[in-house]
């Protein structure tokens, strides 16, 4: 299903259940809580991409230092 058709059915549920009276309403404890763990969650995903991203630049540099080390092949001194 794509995503704007599953956003519109949720949209109906949404409007009524607030119509029924069933709904949950946050209070301000559970929105705050909410709020901190969304907040950690982006903090460690963010984290975890600038780690993967330093990694691959370091692997970079060391396949280039390892490459600009090396001798190069001398051609006929066998």
């Amino acid at each position: 299903m794509d995503r704007s058709k599953q956003r519109e059915i949720a949209s109906k549920g949404g409007k009524a259940a607030h119509q029924k009276g069933t709904a949950h309403e946050w209070t301000s404890e559970e929105a705050r809580e909410a709020g901190r763990k969304g907040g950690m969650a982006s903090h460690r995903r963010k984290q975890g991409q600038s780690a993967d991203a330093t990694a691959e630049a370091n692997a970079g540099d060391e396949q280039m230092v390892a490459h600009e080390t090396s001798e190069p092949p001398v051609m006929g001194s066998e």
